[in-house]
């Protein structure tokens, strides 16, 4: 009979940031292994179910037995298991003893080289009564938990590790409840509903019902999506009715996620604070009630934060009154918090807190934050001149920008570093620029942040994360597989992006050769330029296969110049049009024919000019004249950064090369026809790869 299977693991406050991941692989695997052992269709439905209190998977049209399995199991061949007279030998019968079966019973079939015995037999199917234990307790096994703990069960000796404590199991196949273990629990039916609203236990009849019954009795909305969707609606009725915006997309979607983990059965109510708290920068306001009390702040038509906010509740209630007034009571002691930090902090100037630096240790191989300030100046000052601005300001953004790091505010809110720096830049009278770029220097923050938009948090920014990337490298402390303490990779990606973007900025190579050299009295750092500078293309490949670019083409342009990062985007944008052109396949396969023909050749045969004297053959004479005849077009091309243009003038040789490899032998055994030959194509390889090479193209 088929019917739904219905698994759930009932438990404590699960971690929220991990819900919908831990959702998702118990769900995940669990419905793996009853499709390995044929007893779940192949392309079924899935229901999965998660709250802060439980995970749970319902798969569709489960058997309770699978269909017997043919077994076929290959033994030695014909030759092999005969012998003159057609006997058995000790080979075959040893095999076929091993297998439990009769020489007799063995049959003879190709394996498609040889005629070979193979022993076939059936294996039974196996039964879901069997199964579920074992399939239940390897989803638990394979949950990716963040941090497990240990307690004890009720009767006082047995130690369970878990991510929070289990309190019950259903396995549930249709209406019959299924034999399973788990964590010291025995299957039923019975689970629990919300903890002041529903009730506290619920018989499932069917594994069909399971979520209806939930809804209805326990009060608890078991899908995570469904509840996401819920609480998001709610959140931008409740700002639309306000005339406010929910704010920044991007710290609006990891929130819902959080809160969604946090509640069973969601409401949204509004709460407020007094006006006089919008004296504090916003920035500090909302991490408060983001971070600490996952509320939503709500925003005017001008992103400017409003004395409201939203609070995701987990209960319903026909007056919310005291669950408003209590979140407000708690929201105002954190922001007066915030108010009492910026106050303070205000009256000591980011310029006196510089001389504070020199007792912060930034790494015990490197210094202090004091000293790492130095490096990063003489840096931003080299940069500056670079990118034809202030280079004072820069010193300046650079002298000033890790003084916010000693105030009152950033030492409680962290990720507020340099957010404050730039408000209190502003307060001490400091250039506009130099504020914005106290504030800019530590972008990109993450992979999809933006970028640093003034010239002088460029530069600050470039010389911030070049240090760290130097520093942290020539200490020996490279990342290793998933580990990145010091987050070389984010701060490689960031220089990587910013330079993409930079057509004044400096090569990559010089970049770094510079950097080292700002540690030349720190004794420890061993320059390898060599390995950083792979590391960042990797990091670059990396990013544009992100954004879309075939491997191919990375690899094609990397190839010809890995420096001007600039002009990666002008010149994959060029291959994708020189790809779709009917010429691009066959001059990439002649590009990577000659490549290899130069490869091969003596040293002695290369390095000479083309002689047109020697040129004997129509066909190399026909392709000699036709490189002399774009040459010109492709530089002229080059010069104007026109890619598309310079590829789209190689296309046109396409004729003359492929007439050239019909009629020309490149190796004749006359050395100078030979010479002149390789020198031939030695040109045309040069000129073809000129944008990319373009025989990373080919196949």
């Amino acid at each position: 009979m088929n019917a739904p299977l219905l698994i759930e693991l009932l438990t404590e406050e699960l971690p929220p940031k991990a819900l919908a991941r831990l959702g998702e692989s118990f769900a995940a695997t669990l419905t793996d292994g009853l499709r390995q052992q044929g007893l779940a269709p192949a392309t079924g439905t899935v229901d999965v179910f998660a709250t802060p209190r439980r995970l749970a998977v319902r798969v569709h049209d489960v058997r309770e037995r699978a269909d017997d399995r043919a077994i076929e199991v290959k033994g030695p061949s014909v030759s092999v298991g005969l012998d003159a007279q057609g006997e058995p030998t000790l080979a075959l019968r040893k095999w076929a003893e091993k297998q439990g079966a009769a020489v007799s019973s063995l049959v003879r079939a190709s394996d498609g080289k040889q005629e070979c015995f193979y022993f076939r037999s059936t294996a039974a199917g196996a039964t879901l009564d069997q199964a579920v234990g074992a399939l239940v307790n390897q989803a638990i096994s394979k949950l990716p938990i963040p941090k497990v703990m240990q307690y004890q069960l009720a009767d006082g000796i047995t130690d369970v590790s878990f991510v929070r404590p289990a309190h019950g199991l259903i396995a549930l196949h249709g209406e019959r409840v299924l034999p399973a273990q788990a964590l010291g629990l025995q299957s039923g039916r019975t689970t629990q509903g919300h903890r002041f609203q529903g009730e506290a236990h619920i018989d499932i009849p069917h594994a069909a019902h399971y979520e209806s019954l939930l809804a209805e009795r326990g009060r608890v909305l078991a899908s995570f999506n469904e509840r996401r969707a819920r609480i998001e609606a709610a959140l931008r009725a409740h700002a639309a009715a306000l005339g406010a915006s929910l704010g920044d997309e991007s710290a609006v979607t990891p929130l819902l996620d959080e809160v969604t983990a946090l509640v069973e059965w969601p409401a949204v109510y509004v709460g407020a604070f007094e006006e006089a708290f919008l004296q504090v920068p916003q920035e500090c306001l909302i991490l408060t009630m983001r971070t600490n009390q996952k509320y939503f702040p709500l925003f005017d038509a001008q992103a400017r934060l409003l004395p409201r906010f939203l609070i995701v509740s987990n209960m319903v209630l026909d007056d919310p009154s005291l669950i408003v007034d209590g979140n407000q009571r708690v929201v105002r002691p954190r922001l007066a918090d915030a108010r009492f930090f910026f106050e303070q902090d205000k009256k000591v100037r980011l310029i006196d807190r510089t001389p504070q630096l020199a007792s912060v240790v930034y790494h015990a191989k490197l210094g202090t934050q004091a000293q790492r300030t130095e490096r990063v100046r003489a840096l931003a000052r080299g940069l500056a001149a670079d990118l034809g601005i202030d280079a004072l300001q820069a010193d300046r953004a650079a002298l000033l920008a890790k003084a916010d790091l000693l105030s009152a505010m950033v030492g409680e809110f962290p990720e507020l570093q340099g957010t404050m720096g730039r408000h209190y830049a502003v307060h001490d009278g400091e250039a506009p620029e130099v504020a914005q770029a106290i504030a800019e220097h530590y972008q990109p923050r993450f992979a999809g942040d933006a970028l640093p938009a003034s010239r002088v948090g460029t530069a600050v920014a470039l010389a911030d994360k070049l240090e760290t990337l130097a520093g942290i490298w020539g200490i020996g402390a490279q990342p290793t597989g998933d580990r990145d303490p010091f987050a070389l990779r984010r701060h490689a990606l960031g220089v990587v992006r910013m330079l993409v973007e930079d057509p004044a900025a400096p090569q990559l190579g010089e970049l770094l050769t510079r950097a080292f050299e700002a540690f030349s009295q720190v004794p420890g750092v061993q320059p390898d330029i060599t390995g950083l500078h792979a590391f960042m293309i990797e990091r670059l490949r990396g990013w544009l296969r992100d954004r879309g670019h075939p491997s191919a083409d990375i690899d094609a342009v990397l190839a010809v110049d890995a420096e001007h990062l600039d002009l990666i985007a002008p010149r994959l944008q060029a291959l994708a049009t020189f790809r779709s052109l009917p010429q691009a396949s066959s001059l990439a396969a002649a590009n990577k024919r000659i490549g290899n023909i130069l490869r091969k050749a003596p040293d002695t045969d290369m390095g000479h000019a083309v002689d047109t004297a020697r040129l004997i053959e129509p066909t190399e004479q026909a392709l000699h004249a036709a490189i002399e005849q774009i040459t010109p077009q492709v530089e002229q091309s080059l010069a104007a950064r026109d890619y598309t243009g310079a590829l789209s003038a190689l296309a046109t040789l396409r004729e003359p090369v492929d007439a050239f490899f019909e009629a020309v032998m490149v190796n004749a055994d006359d050395l100078h026809l030979r010479r002149n030959r390789l020198a031939l194509l030695a040109g045309l390889h040069r000129l073809m790869n000129r944008v990319a090479d373009l025989s990373k193209l080919a196949g």
